[in-house]
């Protein structure tokens, strides 16, 4: 009988999310500070070969979905190699990758013939100042373009929104809007500590509830959806909109009982909870000598040590939350 990664509260675990690259040719304020992160040695990076044989050893224990993250994964070098070896596992059913969108154009053709099924393209403004302003840097109509690219390709887009109080709150319902004609779900995201130097205090907390009462007083008739299970956001749609908008509560957490996903940093940090602080250090076991077996061993326990959600993985981490969103992967 195959072996299943299985939790202690019986949640099946079947999506990794692993981070390609720990460096961003953006610099957005919420994710990192405007000097940037210290970036690792390449050699402590994992290597594409370690991290399909990650993935191939995850695939035989049930993982059938991969979403490749950053910092931003298209920075690297040969990530569309990378792509095309990730495509021969048979295991896989699906490849998904978020994006910043600056680089992904001059390679959509080539994505659409592999396994990659979505994009998730963050943009957190549709004013080419502000968005200058959030990232720190000027490519807004790189994105745009990725954007009209994007959603008359043949995969799924789903467009992330970091809700920031004070900077892109009055664009809330302008983003909602966008799924009035275009086939696009919006998903707007509560902002989290993991910029870099910690949560910052504001004089409005935007979270799921706020930003829903927002949009509730936009529009007239909104329709929940059903969400599918271990969904991350909380979705619905406009009467009449052709597309769809979630909420994700990615601070207030009222989404872990059933999560599903596993995280493996850049540099090989197995996390099971985005609010852990690393729980295992996948990288050195391998190139310590590690067999597939003992690899297999070492996931099995390590997910059976998943936590009910993510109160009790922050309250067990070891230091403050304080990283980079770019370090842990996004």
């Amino acid at each position: 009988m195959n072996q299943q990664l299985v939790d202690n509260f019986g949640r099946q675990i079947s999506y990794l999310r692993l981070a390609i690259t720990d460096r961003c040719n953006l610099r957005c304020q919420y994710c990192m500070p405007a000097h940037g992160i210290d970036i690792v040695n390449r050699n402590e990076l994992l290597t594409y070969k370690e991290m399909y044989r990650i993935t191939r050893v995850l695939s035989e224990l049930g993982v059938n979905k991969v979403r490749l993250t950053g910092g931003e994964p298209f920075v690297r070098k040969d990530f569309m190699s990378f792509l095309e070896m990730l495509d021969f596992n048979d295991l896989l059913d699906e490849i998904n990758i978020t994006t910043n969108g600056v680089l992904i154009s001059k390679h959509l053709e080539q994505i659409e013939n592999l396994k990659v099924k979505s994009i998730n393209l963050s943009l957190d403004s549709l004013n080419r100042e502000k968005f200058k302003t959030i990232t720190r840097r000027d490519q807004f109509d790189k994105v745009d373009e990725a954007l009209d690219l994007l959603e008359n390709s043949k995969l799924n887009l789903k467009l992330n929104v970091v809700v920031q109080s004070g900077i892109n709150t009055n664009e809330i319902i302008d983003f909602v809007e966008l799924t009035k004609h275009r086939n696009i779900a919006v998903r707007f995201i509560e902002e989290m500590p993991f910029n870099g130097t910690g949560q910052k205090q504001t004089d409005e907390v935007w979270n799921y509830n706020k930003i829903l009462s927002e949009i509730n007083g936009g529009f007239t008739s909104i329709e929940k959806l059903i969400d599918k299970k271990s969904s991350t956001s909380i979705n619905f749609k406009v009467d009449n909109y052709k597309g769809t908008f979630g909420i994700i509560p990615a601070f207030t957490r009222t989404i872990c009982s059933d999560c599903n996903r596993i995280r493996i940093t850049a540099t090989g940090m197995f996390k099971n909870c985005l609010f852990d602080d690393g729980v295992f250090n996948i990288r050195k076991f391998m190139r310590g000598g590690a067999s597939n077996d003992e690899l297999k061993d070492l996931f099995l326990k390590l997910v059976a040590r998943k936590p009910k959600d993510g109160f009790v993985a922050e309250v067990n981490r070891s230091s403050d939350v304080s990283e980079s969103m770019s370090t842990i992967g996004g």
